[in-house]
């Protein structure tokens, strides 16, 4: 399904976005250096339900500043996502958001709770909710200043081993593969790959500092529609008790999701289907 684009002016930025489909509005929000592309599978098996609104986080691909890169503000984040779903005229959106982009979700419901009618919040880098958040915290800061000394290559390769995640189109879900790629991407997938590498300088410069530090609104949240979504495959994992951090806080419920921190991207079918059953649930 060809989405149907469109920009919305905002403070300091553009941000472009994507809709596809009939119903009340799902938007998604990608996370850290991601952009609405990487969602185009599963926002086509959710668009007989929904129209799912993806869009680029600012500073993010199409999502541009006004003048020079600013550092990642989570309230701002917040704003925009408030700014759009108003834009969107149609009442209380449901909520969708990974990683990074939880986080800019977690803000939303909790300083403009009227624009969310229910948030699902998919393994969120809530690392301040830890016992003892400080490991995780100098994890980040090796890699900013990986990043710093020895450039976006190294810092993210260290990155993707360190998490077990794919570096991109061609390779399989287990991981990134020294042999040749288990698929030819699409143009499209191409195409999306290329966009979110250009986003690497920025989110490492910019955004995987502030979004560590992010410490969740829990009282303005306590009592709210809020979902905690994890990976099967990510059960155990460090992101796993940052995620059970955050719903043992709240007292909300939490949902198992396929795949492990970028499920949405090997089982798109299965992802959607879970992510719908969820919000009827929340």
């Amino acid at each position: 399904m060809t989405p149907q684009t469109s920009t919305l002016k905002v403070p300091g930025a553009s941000l472009y976005y994507e809709m596809r489909g009939s119903g009340p509005v799902l938007l998604i929000i990608p996370g850290g250096p991601q952009d609405a592309g990487v969602f185009a599978d599963v926002a086509g098996h959710l668009a007989d339900r929904y129209t799912v609104v993806a869009y680029d986080p600012r500073g993010n691909s199409r999502s541009t500043f006004d003048g020079e890169p600013q550092e990642q503000d989570l309230d701002v984040h917040g704003d925009d996502a408030a700014r759009l779903i108003e834009a969107l005229g149609a009442g209380p959106a449901y909520v969708f958001g990974t990683s990074g982009g939880a986080q800019i979700g977690l803000n939303l419901a909790a300083r403009h709770p009227g624009r969310v009618r229910a948030l699902v919040a998919h393994e969120p880098p809530s690392m301040m909710l830890l016992d003892d958040p400080s490991p995780s915290l100098a994890g980040m800061r090796d890699l900013h200043d990986t990043y710093r000394s020895q450039g976006v290559e190294a810092a993210m390769q260290k990155f993707f081993s360190e998490n077990s995640l794919s570096e991109g189109p061609g390779q399989d879900e287990a991981g990134p593969q020294d042999g040749p790629p288990s698929f030819e991407p699409s143009p499209e997938e191409a195409e999306t790959f290329a966009r979110v590498s250009g986003n690497f300088e920025y989110w490492l410069a910019h955004g995987v500092m502030p979004l560590s530090l992010y410490r969740p609104d829990i009282g303005a949240l306590r009592g709210r529609p809020v979902v905690v979504g994890i990976g099967e495959e990510s059960i155990g994992q460090p992101i796993d008790g940052m995620g059970k951090a955050l719903a043992d806080r709240l007292g909300s419920k939490r949902a198992a999701f396929p795949g492990d921190h970028m499920g949405f991207a090997p089982y798109p079918d299965r992802f959607a289907e879970t992510l719908h059953l969820t919000l009827r649930g929340a």
